[in-house]
């Protein structure tokens, strides 16, 4: 099994999505350079499944990033739930591990990641369950922006509750640059101006997505297209201001041949390349 520093991870990579398996096993070298997986997603998985994960796994790095944790939410932390978590990042010595700033449960698992009001209510809340996530995972934890539709109360701006968190929880940030710009679309900012208020010190990691346009004034993140050029634009500026990350191509379905995501795959190291060339 590798054992794999983060900064090895500073590249391109693509996820670990079923439907993609056999295109992956195939890949020639060189086309990416890690895959993301959700724990929860391969957590006692055997069979073909967990054979082609094993397999992948001995010739990539894994990072993780989970999608349940629910660090926003009322209900406690499933500190079993991340017990296994922490059994999963450690036999696959996964560099790094990361969740979304929302919450996804209340009484039960909703299925989508909510919004937080970005109040200091939100930010100690956040901020406490998130120490006790890396308490737990024995690892700094690195959390996401996420889209969000519906505002709730907002005290304060969206980057300056994300560097508030990160700041009390003292956790890093996986900046999501498609989220970046749907949010700056949908709720009215300059997503420039987003890039340059974030803590540069905290980014660890890049997201990368395609997205729907409902309308000029509605963008929905769907994970389900290709990235559209002023998302690449936008990539760059982040690679400008924060240096080359880790930088995963999200695409969750609707998969087009595989010819195609490792074109964008190539856009990503061709970004890399030049700011690495250049900045």
């Amino acid at each position: 099994m590798h054992i794999v520093h983060p900064s090895a991870l500073a590249r391109v990579g693509l996820g670990l999505r079923r439907g993609l398996l056999k295109d992956l096993q195939a890949a020639h070298s060189g086309v990416f350079d890690f895959l993301e997986v959700a724990p929860e997603n391969w957590i006692g998985v055997g069979g073909a499944h967990g054979a082609a994960l094993h397999e992948l796994a001995e010739r990539y790095p894994l990072a993780c990033h989970g999608l349940s944790l629910s660090l926003g939410g009322s209900a406690p932390l499933d500190v079993g739930f991340l017990e296994e978590v922490r059994v999963f990042l450690d036999h696959y010595q996964v560099p790094l591990y990361s969740e979304h700033l929302s919450y996804c449960s209340d009484d039960g698992h909703l299925y989508d990641l909510l919004p937080l009001p970005f109040t200091e209510e939100a930010v100690h809340h956040v901020a406490a369950r998130i120490r006790q996530s890396q308490d737990i995972l024995g690892r700094r934890l690195a959390v996401e922006n996420v889209s969000y539709y519906a505002a709730p109360r907002q005290d304060m701006d969206e980057v300056t509750f994300t560097n508030a968190v990160l700041r009390e929880a003292d956790c890093d940030l996986l900046l999501d640059v498609n989220n970046v710009y749907v949010n700056s679309i949908n709720h009215g900012f300059d997503p420039h101006r987003f890039l340059a208020g974030v803590e540069s010190g905290r980014v660890v990691g890049m997201h990368v997505a395609g997205h729907f346009d409902e309308s000029d004034t509605l963008k929905i993140d769907t994970h389900g297209a290709s990235v559209k050029p002023v998302v690449w634009a936008l990539l760059a500026d982040a690679y400008a201001r924060f240096g080359v990350q880790p930088t995963l191509l999200e695409r969750d379905f609707n998969f087009p041949v595989f010819s195609e995501l490792v074109a964008e795959l190539q856009t990503i190291r061709h970004l890399q390349d030049r700011e690495i060339r250049h900045g």
